[in-house]
């Protein structure tokens, strides 16, 4: 189980969230950089002209997290393109990669680790990976999903299939 930030106590659990990978660790400069450009552009998205219950998270300096509450106001096709050039723009300004969806990250001993799928399949075979190594699941798109589900053994995820 994940714990989210205190800003997010008062969000629903369907609400919607969007985890973009970051190819690499972020140092914690970057990280403090990020979070106040996070923040900063959740408390300025809107949808149609309505304010979005919108914000931005960094976990383990390597997970850029928006989260909308839809209770509120949905995200419209607008503002969620929006906000994926939003994180392109933080992609390009500090050199990641957010959009490759085939890096998966995974936990090593303490700490975490992002293979792309071809290095997954040689982990596999090696044995340096298995069936219950903790992978991230960054296809959580809940709160819910997010607190409860994101970090799953690897046998239980998506990841399974290609290996």
């Amino acid at each position: 189980m994940i714990k989210l930030e205190n800003d997010t106590s008062n969000f629903s659990p369907n609400s919607k969230v969007w985890i973009y990978q970051s190819n690499r660790h972020l140092n914690d400069e970057e990280v403090e950089t990020i979070k106040t450009e996070l923040s900063t552009f959740a408390h300025s998205w809107v949808s149609h002209s309505n304010a979005l219950k919108a914000v931005g998270l960094v976990f383990f300096n390597r997970f850029l997290i928006l989260m909308v509450d839809e209770s509120i106001a949905g995200a419209s096709g607008c503002s969620i393109d929006k906000s994926v050039h939003f994180m392109k723009t933080l992609e390009a300004k500090y050199n990641l990669v957010l959009f490759d969806r085939m890096n998966v990250a995974y936990v090593a001993g303490k700490e975490i680790r992002t293979a792309h799928k071809n290095e997954l399949i040689a982990l596999y075979a090696k044995g340096d990976i298995n069936d219950d190594t903790r992978i991230f699941n960054n296809l959580a798109n809940t709160k819910d999903q997010l607190e409860n589900g994101w970090v799953i053994p690897l046998a239980k995820s998506w990841v399974k299939q290609m290996i």
